[in-house]
Parts: structure tokens; sequence; C-alpha cells
């Protein structure tokens, strides 16, 4: 069961990346911001289903001690979804997904955890990878780019390298509040304390998606949701995957990380299907070594990532 939920994982994530590429429009002024508000509509309902379904002994007073972790998880996602503006998910992805080596990093240095041979040979394919997309991002001139300033562009590259930054900080605040005897988290179990941390997580996010909603409200724009498909859709998808998450990652998380981790490559595939999106030999190449840093990273049990 929990290799289908990993599969199912990447297979989730992956479609909701397409469909953060359609939601996040320029011409949207406030597209990023309504995409966050849809997720955490999706996330909180899935956080009611678990409160209502499984017995958890859930304190709410977890969601003030688990804020650091989510609020970098949080950040991380509104500075992509603005940065998925102006450049290709099939570039963004496995940049994204890059945060794992980063947070292998932080957590040797932290933490104090040793980083073997495999994990540091994936730093390096990510290190080399993110340069080399970098390069060609900036030196991009096509049709996209003449429309769109070089500025714009590169400021819109760093906001999806802010994502892993922020992404694999929030790994290492993972790595220490899910140690079962370092969490400050109240009332939970090796059972329920990943659930305990993820709906404190998913209700954080319902109570920023409200904020989120009066201030396009104050700023004149309406949230109409029989227009906004693709952000629906979006959040479904993410939440989808959440959920397979959990499962996949209980279950036997050793072999579900790496298939998990695969997300960038459905992403780029279905970018390449739906969204025609075309790349240079260059930047396969660079993507390549982001990849194999996603497999390898993942398949270490040097790191709690």
């Amino acid at each position: 069961m929990w290799f289908v939920c990993a599969l199912l994982t990447a297979l989730g994530w992956g479609i909701a990346d397409i469909f953060y590429k359609k939601s996040s429009v320029k011409e949207e002024k406030y597209s990023h911001l309504k995409i966050c508000v849809f997720v955490g509509i999706a996330m909180g309902l899935h956080a009611l289903f678990v409160l209502f379904t499984q017995d958890i002994g859930y304190n709410p007073i977890n969601i003030i001690y688990y804020f650091p972790v989510s609020f970098m998880y949080f950040l991380a996602m509104v500075l992509t979804f603005w940065g998925l503006k102006y450049i290709e998910d099939s570039i963004a992805s496995p940049i994204e997904n890059s945060s794992g080596a980063i947070t292998a990093i932080l957590c040797f240095l932290v933490l104090g955890q040793t980083m073997s041979m495999l994990s540091l040979l994936g730093v390096i394919f990510v290190t080399i990878g993110v340069i080399c997309l970098g390069i060609n991002q900036a030196k991009d001139d096509t049709a996209k780019t003449k429309a769109v300033s070089k500025k714009i562009l590169m400021i819109a590259f760093f906001m999806v390298v802010g994502y892993a930054i922020f992404n694999a900080t929030g790994g290492l605040l993972d790595a220490f509040f899910l140690d079962i005897d370092k969490t400050p988290l109240i009332g939970v179990t090796e059972e329920t304390i990943e659930l305990v941390a993820n709906t404190s997580y998913e209700l954080t996010y319902v109570l920023i998606a409200i904020i989120f909603t009066i201030y396009i409200k104050i700023k004149g724009e309406k949230i109409n949701v029989l227009q906004q498909k693709n952000k629906v859709c979006a959040a479904i998808f993410e939440t989808f995957g959440q959920l397979m998450y959990v499962y996949a990652m209980s279950g036997n998380a050793i072999i579900a990380a790496p298939i998990v981790s695969s997300v960038c490559v459905v992403s780029i595939i279905l970018a390449r299907i739906f969204l025609k999106e075309k790349m240079t030999l260059k930047q396969y190449s660079a993507i390549a070594s982001v990849v194999v840093r996603n497999i390898s990273i993942s398949s270490s049990r040097s790191c709690i990532v």
C-alpha cells in the first residue's frame, strides 16, 4: 500500500505543478496570493477530515509551537508561485526539489548529522545544475524574454531558488520537531506525531489564506471560484499528494522517499506534453544533474529530509 501511495504522491504533486504554472499568470497581479487561498481551503478541509476521522489527540496549541516550520513552508510556496509567472515549470520544479540537498547540508552543519559520500555527490550535482540553469535563464533570448525584462526573469529565477532555501529550512526544523525525544509538540506519540505536525501546518495555512482573502478584497479584487478552475485543481492535487505522502513515508520511508522525489521528473514530462515547454540541450543537462540529486539524496539514510 505504501508503494502505491508513494507513486500517487509523485503523480499528485507533479500534476499540481502543472496547474500551479497555469494559474500563475503575470497579467494577474495577485494570482500567487489567490493560489495560496485555494490551497488553504483544500488543506483546511483535509485537516478537518483528519481531526474528525482519526484519534490523534490534537491540541490546538501545536499550531503556535509548529508555526516556525509552517511559516518556512508557506513562505517557500508564495515565492515559487510568484516565480512561476515568468519561468517554465520544467526549470522551476527541479530547482524546487533541490531543497533536499540544502536540507542535507543544514542537518550536517546545524544538527551534527553525518553526510554520506552519496549525499555529498548529490549536493555537488544540484549546485552545478542550479548554476547552469541560472546562466541559461540569464542568456535566454526567446520571445518570452523580449516580452519580459531579463531583470524580472532573474528575480523570478531566484524566487524559485528562494523556495528551495526556505523549504530546506523548514525541512531542517522538521528534523527537530519530528524527533519524538526533542519535539516541543504537545500530546504526540510516535504514531501521531507526523499527522499532528501536518495538521498544524494545514490549519496555519487556513489562517494565512483568510488573511490573504481579506487583503485581496481590500485591494478591490474578487475571487470567483468558477473563474479559478486551475487554482482549485492545483489545491486539490497538492492536498491529495500531501495526504498520500503521509501514508507513504509512514509505511516505508527509506524506499518511498526516492519515489516521491521523482515528482520533478513527472513535472518536466507533463510540462513538455501539456504546456508545450521547450528547452535547450544545456537546460536538459542541467535538469538531469538535479534529478540525479533527487535520487541520490533521497536514497541516503544519513539525513532526515
